[in-house]
């Protein structure tokens, strides 16, 4: 037999053989392993044991680690299943404090009575202050919610007033409760229907399979902005929609792009509101981006701001100091007759269906939330198709000095310094989310879920899952002191961690035990031959 390694044959056939790393692969990825797993080392406080456990990724994109994000959209969909239709009103208590947390609050109690005490004795409290931001940080990475201070933001108000071009909205008494309306059918039988929304943008030039017709009238700008600031203009139809419906309206939603490449929304939503109100709130809902003009471009090309320390980016001619995003913010609030630099509205296709709890609507539906969670934004066109590919091409160009937030770089094109300006900032280099190309303007998160939908966290979620398989498997679910156990990073070139290829046999190994054991179980439950699933077990 030749070896696939012997030089005398062809490099043509060499070639053609597949790499053993991919074939690994190919059968991790054949039993859910994931592909990518982060070694850690884990040492037992009470044995003083140390041990190198090798976690999973937890990728959310096919592209990156199919097994994981798998995993991540069938937890998805459980969560979309448990919390669309629930009877019973879903009881959120915070968990009581733990001594550490009780210890952390005590200690930021002293802080903050040293730092009174250095204050009225005229003292420095810059010190202080530092080591009382990093407690509050601790505070909050401990597993508490919110400012310790309750501190007021340093967000500006500006006026409530609708616009007029906008209809107005009916509105509700609320009521406390995250319930729909039941209604009682001819057969005597109690109904709670739900609902299911898909919302996408207005039109910016007519496409056909998702390219632009004429590519020269389409209004990227626009269709760049409103992908920037999409995730706002959803937060303002959740706040509307509660408004009319009088209750807490829960929602799973996700955002995904449409061939011609914006975001459009799917929402699955507790209870349920007439058609006619919902398509109101839709034509009535809109976002306002209060945020300096940018019709002018002060620096382009060479003729960029340069940085001073101390002092910020100032004009190279002219040695001014460019207004800072504060100031320029002022400016704006001075200007009687300003105007938002941008208005978002929803388009006019609108759909809007009727779903009852176990009916295959509701499956079908929350398949359909699921459908495209693995996979990027960017991953809606294909770059196979040159017309496709250009028309993505002219968008990136589009985003590419649009301001993705008031921190992005892109302001300094307009004359202005980013909020927390630091050196090293290029207009069109931004490294912000929104982008990069495989996110085409959306900076958002893909899956939106409301407080109070499932009664869970996805951390429960998980665990719920876990706790299945262990039954399954017939094995305990112990509970493990979390302050048992101490985990640290392991780097890659750490001796006593396995090249990855072995790393992932052995998973698959313990993963084919798995199986073997399931299918013993599944054939024992229903008195089946033993004797195929026994093979594969030892």
């Amino acid at each position: 037999m030749t070896h696939p390694n012997d030089r005398s044959l062809p490099r043509s056939v060499r070639m053609a053989m597949p790499l053993a790393r991919d074939v690994v692969e190919q059968i991790a990825i054949q039993y859910g392993v994931c592909i990518r797993p982060v070694s850690l080392k884990r040492i037992d406080v009470q044995t003083g044991q140390v041990e190198i456990i090798d976690v999973p990724c937890g990728a959310t994109l096919e592209s990156k680690c199919p097994p994981c994000a798998k995993r991540n959209r069938h937890l998805r969909m459980a969560q979309c299943r448990e919390g669309w239709h629930l009877e019973a009103e879903p009881v959120n208590i915070p968990d009581e404090a733990d001594d550490y947390q009780r210890y952390l609050v005590e200690l930021r109690a002293d802080a903050q009575a040293w730092r009174d005490r250095a204050d009225a004795a005229g003292q420095d409290t810059t010190d202080l202050d530092a080591a009382i931001e990093d407690l509050d940080e601790e505070i909050n990475r401990a597993g508490m919610r919110g400012d310790v201070l309750g501190r007021i933001s340093g967000k500006r108000s500006r006026s409530t007033r609708r616009r007029q071009d906008a209809p107005d909205l009916p509105k509700r008494q609320m009521t406390k409760t995250t319930l729909g309306r039941t209604f009682t059918g001819s057969d005597g039988k109690t109904y709670r229907p739900s609902m299911f929304i898909t919302l996408t943008l207005p039109s910016y030039g007519r496409v056909l399979e998702g390219v632009p017709i004429d590519p020269d009238g389409y209004d990227y700008v626009r269709a760049a902005r409103d992908a920037l600031h999409f995730s706002k203009l959803i937060d303002r139809f959740v706040q509307n929609l509660r408004r009319v419906a009088g209750y807490d309206v829960q929602y799973f939603a996700t955002v995904e792009p449409q061939k011609r490449l914006a975001p459009h929304l799917h929402m699955a939503i507790r209870g349920t509101l007439p058609r006619a109100e919902i398509r109101q709130i839709v034509a009535a809902t809109y976002h306002q981006v209060w945020w300096p003009p940018t019709d002018t471009v002060r620096f382009d090309g060479d003729h960029l701001p340069v940085w001073h320390e101390g002092t910020g980016y100032l004009d190279p001619t002219t040695g001014e100091v460019l207004p800072t995003w504060e100031q320029a913010l002022d400016q704006l609030d001075a200007d009687e007759n300003a105007q938002p630099l941008h208005v978002l509205r929803f388009g006019d296709q609108l759909d809007i269906q009727g779903v009852l709890a176990g009916t295959p609507d509701a499956d079908q539906c929350i398949r359909y939330l699921a459908k495209y969670l693995t996979k990027s934004i960017g991953d809606a066109f294909d770059p196979g198709n040159p017309a496709q590919r250009q028309h993505a091409e002219r968008l990136i160009e589009a985003l590419r000095f649009e301001p993705c937030s008031p921190t992005c770089p892109n302001w300094l094109r307009y004359g202005i310094q980013p909020k927390n300006a630091k050196p090293g900032m290029v207009p069109g280099r931004c490294r912000g989310k929104a982008h990069k190309p495989e996110h085409l303007g959306y900076a958002g998160r893909r899956v939106l879920v409301s407080r109070k939908w499932s009664n869970k966290t996805l951390t429960e979620h998980k665990h719920d899952r876990r706790t299945w398989v262990l039954e399954a498997l017939g094995l305990p679910d112990e509970t493990v002191d979390p302050h048992r156990y101490i985990w640290r990073p392991v780097k890659p070139t750490d001796p006593d961690v396995a090249p990855i290829g072995i790393r992932l046999l052995r998973s698959v190994h313990e993963r084919q035990r798995w199986r073997a054991h399931m299918d013993r179980l599944h054939a024992q439950a229903h008195g089946q031959d033993l004797s195929a699933t026994e093979g594969r077990a030892a």
